[in-house]
């Protein structure tokens, strides 16, 4: 029988792959881990997990065929739990980066319903940002 713990990585193809690792490094707080450049990947570590970037340009990232646009994403959305979830700070901390933030929802996670917000990435990818259950 397979017990899942958690998410290791998801892997994102990326149109522009410079700028989508400024947004993850620089706004979300993920440093890149490990680059392997012969093949277009990037390791952005994400807590206890990677976020993994593929330039649709490299070896990897041609193989998933079309990038993605205005026709379709790769996926519809990935969660990022995060503490803490202070709703000022962190949307303060996204305008400054030209983010808007969208309105708080209660969602359902791994550990209980709990406050998020949505963003986008700079090729629209949504990441819902998320924190503890029990909080509002």
């Amino acid at each position: 029988m397979i017990k899942i713990k958690a998410i290791d990585h998801i892997v994102i193809r990326a149109r522009d792959i410079d700028r989508m690792i400024e947004f993850y490094r620089d706004v979300l707080g993920c440093p890149v881990e490990k680059r392997v450049d012969a093949i277009g990947l990037v390791h952005l570590r994400a807590g206890q997990s990677l976020i993994d970037l593929v330039s649709v340009d490299g070896e990897l990232g041609r193989k998933g065929g079309s990038p993605p646009g205005s026709e379709g994403l790769n996926m519809d959305h990935f969660c990022l739990r995060i503490e803490p979830f202070n709703l000022e700070e962190l949307r303060h901390h996204l305008k400054q980066n030209s983010i808007d933030a969208g309105d708080l929802h209660m969602n359902f996670g791994a550990e209980g319903d709990g406050p998020s917000i949505y963003i986008k990435d700079p090729e629209g990818n949504v990441i819902e940002l998320k924190g503890p259950s029990g909080l509002k």
